[in-house]
């Protein structure tokens, strides 16, 4: 499993979330909403401290991670975040992951 953020993604959450070199950003699973993986469940995002990160991506000092604890979320998909201009915000696919 891995995590994969655009540049821009990476510009939107260093300027919506205030987000400087040292920070974390945590993908985590949240009961209701919708997804394409898990119904019943959607992703979400917090800035957080670590506690037990099995997936981690570092861009510019940032780290996005998921703990191990909302892994089965992903149910062996890579997680994939854009920008769209059209919501001037993140987006999120998933594609499963060939390992």
């Amino acid at each position: 499993m891995n995590i994969h953020i655009s540049k821009e993604a990476q510009k939107w959450f260093q300027y919506e979330m205030m987000m400087k070199k040292g920070d974390h950003v945590r993908f985590f699973v949240r009961y209701g909403g919708s997804s394409p993986i898990q119904d019943g469940f959607s992703l979400g995002v917090s800035k957080d401290e670590p506690i037990e990160a099995v997936v981690t991506q570092e861009i510019e000092g940032i780290i996005f991670y998921i703990e191990e604890r909302d892994l089965w979320y992903f149910d062996g998909h890579d997680l994939h975040v854009d920008y769209s201009d059209k919501a001037d915000g993140p987006t999120y696919d998933y594609s499963k992951n060939e390992q």
